[in-house]
């Protein structure tokens, strides 16, 4: 008896030992936000190559899944000690995974990024708005000659385009385009990150099964059975959702900008190799990336050649078109669930929220936490003895 009073005793102490301290916590976040902010994003910046080297060890871990499961059962047949072959077979499909990410960045950089680089630099110091507007004026000229109302209506339609364009160009593009390449490529720290990543990545893909079972243990230490498991299915289906999803959208957006550099050097447009990075990497963004990619590198074009943009649109239509219909689908299948209305919806906040990445991972993100919700409405519906099936409640059109 006198144990059970004090666990009670216990428990309703720790109960209100933790309600005073989130409200203490509560009332301090709302006087000091500005000193938060601060602390999460000094903490975020210690922390960035763990970062780093978390996202590289899960994006590498299909590799590394796929070596050990041919390197373990050979070693385990010429190794007499099954530890020593074990760490082996871990040691060898962790090199292996690295080093093919590694040799795999480093020619991509040494194909793409020297082309990109030069592109950006003529766009920058080359006069391509002056000319390119004279030649495209000239071209309304000539095409609308017959004309004089729609060339003059052309012609007003166009100057506004070509003003607004240019304002774009002159205050936005170009400074983030530098800022870009100088934050990435130009800076200490972020070279600095990417390489203690890399150790940190190295660490993790060598030790995961030791890190899964110290977090199984704790769970099944901390919380019931029942509950641990819930846990472990929701750990198990968010992976297979942000897996399958990221994983092969980044290989759909890599052969979409191969085709895109592919197509674009055979109708012999400008700035190939520039404009198929951009759409490549505006690719990994479900819905809007295709736009979002396709209208600056179109109007760059149109300032150089109206017809070759025109051409342009239409090869991107269609290769947008075998991407969302075929390639799409054959990577990626359905692996989020979701309809096309929440799949904007989520891209809209994420994006809104955190950025470019934001609407990356905006997607999956959202994916795991519809199913979680759909998965508690259906539990509470069960208890209540009600229907689990959405059409039993369609009401009468």
């Amino acid at each position: 008896m006198k144990h059970d009073s004090f666990k009670t005793y216990l428990h309703w102490g720790l109960t209100a030992f933790g309600v005073v301290a989130l409200s203490i916590l509560f009332f301090f976040s709302l006087f000091k936000v500005g000193a938060l902010v601060h602390f999460f994003q000094t903490l975020t910046g210690i922390l960035m190559p763990f970062v780093y080297g978390l996202a590289m060890a899960y994006l590498l871990t299909p590799v590394f899944n796929w070596l050990h499961a041919r390197f373990a059962p050979a070693l385990q047949k010429h190794v007499k000690n099954p530890r020593r072959a074990a760490r082996a077979a871990q040691f060898l499909s962790t090199t292996l995974s690295v080093l093919l990410a590694l040799l795999l960045v480093a020619a991509l950089l040494w194909m793409v990024l020297p082309q990109v680089i030069s592109s950006i630099v003529g766009l920058v110091e080359s006069n391509l708005l002056t000319n390119s507007i004279q030649n495209v004026t000239g071209w309304i000229e000539d095409t609308l000659q017959n004309n004089p109302q729609f060339e003059a209506a052309a012609q007003r339609v166009y100057a506004e385009a070509v003003a607004a364009l240019t304002a774009w160009v002159k205050t936005d593009m170009l400074p983030q385009l530098t800022n870009l390449m100088s934050g990435l490529l130009g800076t200490l720290t972020f070279f600095k990150n990417v390489f203690i990543g890399i150790i940190i990545a190295i660490y993790v893909l060598n030790s995961k099964q030791l890190f899964a079972a110290q977090a199984k243990k704790l769970l099944y230490g901390c919380l019931s059975t029942r509950r641990a498991n819930i846990v472990l299915d929701n750990a198990r289906f968010t992976h297979r959702v942000f897996g399958g999803f990221i994983n092969g959208k980044l290989l759909d957006s890599l052969i979409i900008g191969i085709l895109c550099f592919v197509g674009m050097t055979a109708l012999r447009m400008p700035y190939a190799m520039l404009i198929s990075v951009v759409v490549g990497v505006t690719n990994i963004i479900p819905f809007f990336g295709p736009f979002i990619g396709a209208i600056p590198s179109g109007l760059l074009i149109l300032l150089i050649d109206p017809l070759k943009a025109l051409y342009f649109v239409l090869f991107i239509l269609a290769l947008q078109q075998f991407d969302g219909n075929i390639l799409g689908p054959k990577i990626l299948g359905d692996s989020t669930g979701l309809s096309s209305f929440w799949v904007m919806f989520a891209i809209l906040l994420a994006g809104g929220l955190f950025g470019f990445v934001g609407m990356v991972v905006g997607v999956p993100l959202f994916a795991v936490l519809y199913s979680m919700v759909t998965e508690g409405i259906n539990y509470l519906l069960e208890k209540r003895g009600l229907s689990q099936d959405t059409n039993d409640y369609r009401g009468k059109s």
